[in-house]
Order: C-alpha cells, then sequence, then structure tokens
C-alpha cells in the first residue's frame, strides 16, 4: 500500500474516541425502540416537554427531562465508572462509558416492564406509578453518561462527597433517593413507606 492510499484508508476509519460516540448513540436509540415497542409513549401525555419537574407525586414525575430522581441517575454514573474501573482498568475510558451505558438501558427497559413498575407501586411510594415516558428514559440514560464522566476526572474522594450531597438532598426534597428506592424495591419496609407518605 502506498503512502497516499494508507492515508485514505486511515481518514475512513473513524478515530476510536469518534467509534465509542457513535455506537454510544446507537445505544441509547435503541433502547429508545425497544420502549416504543414496549408501548411506552414518547413524551408526556399532557403533550408538553418540560425541562424539570420538582413535585414527585404528579403526574408529570419521571415523563419529562429531569426531575429529583434524576440524581439518582447520575450517581449511577459515579458507581458504573468506579465499577468499570475495577473491573476493566486496562481498557479505553470510552469501552468502559458503553459498558455503563449498556447497564443503563438495560435498567431503563426493565424499570418500564409490568414487573417493576407493579413493583413500585406494590413497594414504594410510587402507587400510581405507570413508568417512564422515552423521553424520561433517554434522559436518564444521558444523566448516568454525565455522572460517569463527571467520576472519571473527580478524584475519589470528591466524586463519594458529591454522591452523599446528592442523596441527602434528594432526601430532604421528596423523602427519597438511590438508597430508599434500592431498599424498597427489594425489602419494603412498612415504617419507611409510611414515613415516606408523610404519614
Amino acid at each position: 500500500m502506498n503512502p497516499s492510499s494508507e492515508t485514505v484508508a486511515r481518514s475512513a476509519t473513524p478515530a476510536p474516541a469518534l467509534r465509542f460516540w457513535l455506537a454510544g448513540a446507537g445505544l441509547i436509540a435503541l433502547a429508545a425502540l425497544i420502549l416504543f415497542a414496549m408501548g411506552r409513549n414518547p413524551i408526556c401525555t399532557c403533550g408538553t416537554v418540560k425541562l424539570w419537574v420538582g413535585d414527585p407525586n404528579t403526574a408529570d414525575n419521571s415523563q419529562h427531562i429531569a426531575d429529583w430522581y434524576t440524581l439518582s441517575h447520575v450517581i449511577h454514573g459515579f458507581l458504573f465508572c468506579g465499577l468499570f474501573w475495577l473491573l476493566a482498568r486496562s481498557r479505553p475510558l470510552g469501552f468502559r462509558a458503553l459498558l455503563a451505558l449498556v447497564v443503563e438501558a438495560g435498567w431503563e427497559i426493565l424499570e418500564n416492564s409490568p414487573l417493576i413498575i407493579n413493583r413500585y407501586r406494590e413497594g414504594t411510594i410510587a402507587l400510581g406509578y405507570e413508568g417512564d415516558s422515552i423521553l424520561n428514559s433517554v434522559s436518564d440514560i444521558l444523566f448516568m453518561l454525565v455522572g460517569f464522566l463527571i467520576a472519571s476526572r473527580l478524584p475519589v474522594w470528591a466524586t463519594v462527597a458529591l454522591a452523599i450531597f446528592f442523596e441527602l438532598l434528594a432526601l430532604y426534597a421528596i423523602r427519597d433517593n438511590l438508597t430508599l428506592n434500592v431498599l424498597m424495591l427489594i425489602y419494603p419496609i412498612a415504617s419507611v413507606k409510611a414515613w415516606q407518605s408523610g404519614l
């Protein structure tokens, strides 16, 4: 191969970072298509798109771009960054981010299945929960990626401190956070549910 044809071949092949970005975009698009096939609404049935929903006890919760549970997805990114650094630290950051996207997208699909929706209704304060809109699910995946990238650049102590701050902030604002959400999903506690409901 002469030098000029070698140059053309290299330019025709996306750079590694670009390949990771394209693969990530493809994963997110695939998750959105699967959610659509599952019957999820593209956006809120109210017909509007909001940047922020602050009241978790309304039908708008989990239907728009961001809400208090967005903090949990950012923390997902923190956790996945640490996990995949431990499991695959020799691999490029982009590869580890793709692994995080696969897990988060998988969770969004599972979370919007009847199994988890019913579990949320039975075991948590989300009595009227009907699942997320596709917009909200895609936003959750993107916020996880933001958390992953933040954690990849911050010292571990700063990432841990930020995660604790987010957990305490959500706990104060809505009496819920990632820790309680996981607890109540796996092992519902009546007294915790009563406290979260303000009883």
